[in-house]
């Protein structure tokens, strides 16, 4: 540069010298630079010119420089010349800096900004032909953006292949600028290709099924544009890819077509979805579709004939649509019940529901029972796979069809089930059919056969043999045999129908008394009590009770007293093992044969033994019955032992009331003496805080037969027995009462939370600890009684008719048991002998 062209300022000289002496060092250069920042832009430009010319190779220079030449022009229009040179200036810069990226991109950004499209795309290029590979990851982002942001979609189009080249990951960027731009038939080319590819990861996060969803929405929305790929074979696949989804995509294929103006295809897609759909999800989705489909035909034909006017042919041809229409909303539920059969063939439940559907239409009905029980495996069926061939032969029944009844009924037994009770089923209604119809003998000759003993005998539970093999076992069709022979057959063959379930071992109890209840009307006892005992020796307690009970009330009744020694064995035998829960009836009538037909005593020790073998809530209603029938044989008095075999026995509530109804007894005996006693003993189980009436009833009883040393007595026992439970059972007495008061008090005053409520009960523990308190009083410890000494005194005045009258005009003093009233009297003078009184 020409020397006039220099100003070089006093302040300039040190650098000059600086750099004179170190032309090479860039800090000499960059603290030269830093004097000049605020300075004019030409002195600052021609210092930074003189360093580039010294060091053409320092990056950090020219990356200041060029910051500060864009700097300078940031503020102008971009029509003015100083780009330009700042555009020279970088392409300087470049020559040296070629393999630094930063001073391409901000060589870039600039140029775009400066709206140069081909300049800036061809300094792109060169810019990724300059750097290395590994370095084009930060251009291709401003590279991308640039031709994003200009309507230029064909360049766009090929430096986005360029991309893919490098980084094919980021193929979803480019399917969503192909569809902004209208390019769909790449943009589908592209997807289903990503779609294919097994290892490809989506950045956005999707699964390969919605970039499948993706491309069927695509392909199926715009047919017209997607022409190189074919959609319809596209969707198919993907039917049988992903096959819970199957609805959405049947849906996706209708909709091609129906877009592509081909709606007879679509209507045969919709019927074809219809028919293979296994869910109610899918089959929901695509039925709604098809519906919509379909009025939506209706509704552009009915706006075409209103344009064009109505003609014949037109008439015709919506009224065939509104037919269509109506049939396929009158064959939805009959299409749902085929969704679920295909999803579960074996589906007992949803055959008779197809059934039900085909109402009034025999033909079809007919269809559907054959194809039932043709598809239906017993093994594998869900319900009871029997009662499609029974309502298969009753629909035939129905009809007037006897022999196709008979026919499908035979078929029926021949089926291998998995359970022998539904074989037994199907025989059983054969002969309800038969008798239906007044074939009496038919109906017994198809039990016989039914019940009739295999070549191959096999144990009843045995899974591994046929259940046909096995129904010679089963109780249901010996039950309804049994019923049949009763009726219709005779003594004999009934007889050994009977005997034949016993000797197999399959009876139950209601059989055995059946049977002998048979025997018993036609008047053969024996036999009836002979069929009792073997039942007996078949069964254990608690399944044979009913059979004893049954028995012995028959013994009874046919004998009486007659066999009174047998009887006694019976009912010997049967109270051997007898639970607790069945003894008291067995009791009670062995008792009451006793007193009828036996010895009275010979009653009363059964039932002691009763009172000791029944549960224990069934001993007070035992002793109750003890005492009455004790009373009404030997007299009231013989009961004194009983109650007190009772009041040992029993608990403590059912204690008390005996020991209240004894003493009652003894009062109306006149044995006060023992009711007072009764009362004493019984006093020891009673709190008075919880027992309340039974100290009332002992305090009447005093008040009507005691005198004033009895009521003492008796308000010093309450006392004791109140500081017993005072030492023993507070706390859970205290309980008990908050427990019963708070239950009382609750429709009363509910508390308003928790916090209320345990405030409340606190209140009441802290006055029930005050109440049971012991009193300090010249420093003796006692109880206090609940009564005073004027309510002693009130008692005192009451009639009684064993009081001692000892006078009204007493004070209360005199009352008190510690205190003895003296009198003085004179001593007769004779007393001294002559002695004179001093």
């Amino acid at each position: 540069m020409p020397e006039e062209h220099l100003s070089i300022e006093d302040d300039d000289l040190q650098y000059e010298e600086e750099i004179l002496r170190n032309p090479y060092s860039v800090k000499c250069w960059m603290r030269y630079i830093e004097c000049k920042l605020s300075g004019p832009a030409h002195a600052l430009n021609m210092v930074y010119e003189r360093a580039l010319k010294e060091l053409p190779g320092s990056y950090k220079l020219w990356y200041a420089y060029l910051k500060q030449r864009r700097k300078q022009v940031k503020r102008r229009c971009i029509t003015d010349p100083a780009f330009e040179e700042v555009n020279n200036c970088h392409e300087r810069a470049l020559v040296f800096m070629h393999k630094m990226p930063r001073i391409w991109l901000d060589y870039c950004q600039f140029l775009v900004d400066q709206c140069k499209i081909t300049r800036s795309r061809r300094t792109f290029d060169r810019a990724l032909r300059a750097l290395p590979i590994t370095q084009h990851h930060r251009i291709w982002p401003l590279y991308l953006r640039f031709v994003r942001s200009h309507p230029l979609p064909e360049t766009a189009v090929r430096v986005y292949r360029r991309y893919l080249k490098l980084s094919p990951e980021n193929a979803e960027e480019y399917i969503e600028y192909l569809r902004s731009i209208d390019r769909l038939d790449e943009a589908a080319s592209r997807l289903a290709d990503i779609v294919n590819e097994d290892g490809f990861m989506s950045k956005g996060g999707k699964s390969n099924y919605q970039l499948w969803q993706e491309l069927c929405t695509l392909l199926s929305q715009h047919p017209g544009s997607v022409r190189t790929l074919d959609a319809a074979a596209i969707i198919r696949g993907g039917l049988t890819r992903f096959t819970d989804q199957r609805g959405k995509l049947w849906c996706a294929l209708a909709e091609y077509h129906t877009r592509s103006g081909h709606f007879e295809k679509a209507r045969d897609v919709y019927e074809e979805a219809i028919q293979t759909v296994t869910t109610v999800r899918d089959f929901t989705q695509v039925f709604d579709s098809y519906a919509q489909f379909e009025e939506s035909v209706i509704a552009a034909k009915m706006e075409t004939v209103s344009e064009l006017g109505k003609e014949e042919e037109d008439d015709l041809d919506l009224e065939l649509r509104l037919a269509r229409f109506e049939q396929l909303i009158e064959r939805r539920p009959l299409l749902l019940n085929a969704v679920l059969l295909r999803q579960n063939p074996h589906n007992v439940h949803e055959w008779h529901k197809r059934v039900q559907l085909y109402q009034n239409k025999p033909h079809e009905i007919i269809n559907a029972y054959t194809e039932a029980v043709q598809t239906v495996n017993p093994a594998k069926a869900t319900g009871k796979p029997h009662t499609l061939w029974v309502s298969f032969a009753k629909f035939y029944e129905d009809n007037g069809q006897i022999e196709d009844a008979r026919a499908i009924l035979q078929r029926a037994t021949l089926v291998q089930y998995t359970h022998v009770d539904d074989l037994a089923t199907v025989w059983c209604q054969f002969g309800e059919m038969e008798l239906r119809h007044e074939n009496y003998e038919e109906a017994l000759n198809i039990l016989r056969k039914a019940t009739a003993v295999p070549a191959r005998k096999a144990e009843y539970f045995d899974s591994s043999e046929p259940v046909q093999n096995r129904l010679y076992k089963s109780l249901r069709v010996w039950s309804m045999l049994a019923d049949l022979e009763e009726s219709l057959g005779t003594f004999k063959s009934t007889k050994a129908v009977y005997d034949r379930i016993i000797d197999l071992r399959i009876a139950t109890p209601q059989i055995i008394i059946n049977y002998a209840l048979f025997l018993e009307e036609h008047n053969y006892f024996e036999e009836s009590f002979k069929a009792y005992e073997r039942g007996i020796a078949l069964f254990r307690w608690p399944n044979v009770y009913d059979i004893w009970s049954t028995y012995l009330s028959k013994f009874i009744a046919r004998y009486g007293g007659k066999k009174l020694e047998r009887a006694r064995d019976l009912f010997e035998q049967a109270l051997d093992g007898c639970p607790r829960k069945f003894a008291k009836n067995i009791f009670l009538l062995y008792a009451k044969l006793e007193e009828e037909h036996g010895l009275a005593r010979h009653a009363m020790a059964l039932y002691e033994r009763a009172t000791e073998k029944v549960e224990p809530g069934e001993q007070y209603e035992m002793f109750n019955i003890y005492i009455k029938r004790a009373a009404e044989i030997y007299g009231v008095t013989h009961t004194r032992s009983i109650y007190e075999r009772a009041i040992e026995l029993l608990a403590d509530d059912q204690s008390r009331e005996m020991c209240l109804r004894f003493s009652d007894m003894e009062c109306k005996l006149g044995e006060i003496d023992r009711a007072r006693a009764i009362y004493s003993y019984c006093s020891q189980m009673c709190d008075p805080r919880l027992t309340a009436g039974f100290w009332q009833t002992w305090r009447d009883f005093e008040v009507r037969h005691g005198n004033e040393d009895t009521l003492r007595e008796m308000l010093r026992v309450k006392r004791s027995v109140q500081a017993k439970y005072n030492t023993q059972g507070t706390f859970l007495v205290s309980q008990r009462l908050r427990a019963e008061g708070g239950a009382a008090s609750q429709d009363a005053k509910e508390p308003v939370d928790e916090m209320q409520a345990l405030e409340q009960k606190a209140a009441v523990v802290a006055a029930e600890a005050e109440r049971d308190k012991p009193q300090m009083k010249e420093k003796i410890l006692f109880v206090r009684s609940e009564a005073s000494r004027t309510e002693l005194a009130e008692l005192t005045r009451q009639n009684n008719p064993d009081e001692i009258n000892i006078g009204d005009d007493e004070s209360e003093e005199e009352l008190e048991p510690d205190e003895v009233q003296l009198e003085q009297k004179s001593i007769p003078a004779s007393v001294f002998s002559g002695i004179t009184e001093d």
